[in-house]
């Protein structure tokens, strides 16, 4: 499968891992962050410091592309209570702020954390918490919660570490292929292979929940679709129709999917499937191909890549049918539509002068803005902030996932310990 993702495709027709599963290369931006400087926090036990926190939290902030911790080599000082702070230390460093903190033992083997954020040119304390009990199990988790907490209040926007993506990985010789569809922590962390086959399996989707995928699976040797609990591992094909099955996208309650089936037609069309009786709805009847739906956030609304003008472009269509309108008018290439989630932008694959790169559209003004710059980009999805883009791209010929901010400013690659990657999908934020 070569060209570009679903849209050529459709055309032409559980172990667990303690390492870092992907590993991340920020290629971009970093020049323009602000330099923080993260304490290794105290630990007001006996023995040795049983995790280091901080370690993961700088890693976290790191990868925003707005912050540069600063090693704990170069630090001037070390404090873990903020009267020991000496600003001045700080300010020789260019440190923007300064983060002390301390980790406890507590009652039934459990650990606290508790830590303080300061801004060092105004010397001012910006926030301080105390994190919940937590189990020796919750270190890294609880790390990641950290980052977050400090991300979003020094950015008003809400952090994303703590969050998952699902991807497809393929390993091994071309002769004994083995897809796997695995889910990680947002960092590559605790990587989980959920589902393996011989066949082809694609397309990831989160339910709003996050505690479910559905996906494309080829088992069988025809394309089906599955809805697989995370937690459980159970699944259950929730569309075997005849011809193609593909592209599922959940409605934001969880109670419908989009797809894209051809059925006795051999059309491929737009439908949504309740989930609870099989009941489809038909969303569109042109004879052209229409492919990849994705609702907006209210439900009322689907984006789809359709053919009908003659070129793959991406049109929105109500959700309970109707008339179509063409959103995306620039360049003869645009498809896979991802809506933002403040519904202001798609992320799409547009043919930027022969190479299909990742672009966002105005949904408004239709303005077009590409992002990456790559020759063969695709998948692109949304983080549940709105802040980044991952997708799936190209080093070399080896497949990998890269991530790119919706201003362009900043850019990570995203390559795996073992085979190629494709078909990301960010989760939504953690219940909580």
């Amino acid at each position: 499968i070569k060209r570009t993702g679903m849209f050529f495709l459709l055309c032409a027709l559980a172990a667990t891992s303690a390492h870092a599963e992907l590993q991340i290369e920020i290629t971009k931006g970093q020049g323009e962050a602000e330099l923080i400087g993260v304490v290794p926090f105290g630990w007001t036990g006996s023995g040795d410091k049983p995790y280091a926190l901080t370690e993961v939290v700088s890693a976290d902030l790191a990868r925003t592309g707005r912050y540069a911790p600063i090693p704990p080599a170069e630090m001037l000082q070390r404090p873990t209570d903020s009267a020991d702070i000496d600003f001045s230390d700080w300010r020789i460093l260019d440190a923007r702020y300064v983060v002390v903190g301390k980790l406890h033992p507590d009652a039934g083997g459990k650990y606290r954390a508790e830590f303080r954020v300061f801004d060092v040119l105004r010397g001012t304390l910006e926030m301080g918490y105390r994190m919940p009990a937590f189990a020796a199990t919750d270190f890294r988790a609880t790390a990641h919660e950290i980052s977050d907490l400090i991300y979003e209040k020094l950015t008003g926007v809400r952090g994303v570490a703590s969050t998952r993506i699902a991807y497809v990985s393929v390993v091994g010789s071309r002769e004994q292929q083995r897809y796997r569809l695995i889910v990680a922590d947002a960092d590559g962390y605790n990587a989980s292979v959920k589902m393996e086959s011989p066949e082809p399996i694609m397309s990831p989707a989160w339910s709003p929940d996050g505690r479910k995928l559905a996906y494309v699976s080829f088992e069988n040797g025809n394309s089906q679709i599955f809805v697989q609990d995370l937690r459980s591992g159970s699944r259950r094909r929730v569309s075997a129709r005849r011809g193609v099955n593909s592209a599922p996208a959940w409605s934001p309650d969880g109670r419908f999917l989009a797809l894209t089936l051809t059925k006795e037609t051999g059309n491929l069309d737009i439908y949504t499937l309740q989930l609870s009786n099989q009941v489809l709805r038909r969303l569109t009847s042109w004879p052209s191909i229409e492919t990849e739906p994705h609702w907006n956030a209210d439900g009322s609304e689907l984006y789809f890549t359709s053919d009908r003008s003659g070129q793959p472009q991406v049109y929105r269509i109500p959700a309970s049918g109707g008339r179509a309108t063409r959103i995306t008018y620039e360049g003869n290439y645009n498809a896979r539509p991802r809506l933002s989630p403040d519904a202001k932008s798609l992320a799409v694959v547009h043919n930027d002068r022969g190479n299909y790169r990742i672009a966002v559209v105005d949904v408004e003004r239709s303005y077009t803005q590409v992002l990456s710059n790559g020759a063969q980009d695709e998948s692109p999805a949304f983080a549940p902030n709105g802040e980044v883009i991952i997708y799936a791209s190209k080093a070399g010929r080896q497949g990998v996932l890269s991530m790119v901010s919706a201003d362009g400013r900043i850019q990570q690659r995203i390559a795996s310990t073992e085979g190629d990657v494709r078909e990301p999908a960010w989760s939504p934020f953690p219940l909580n």
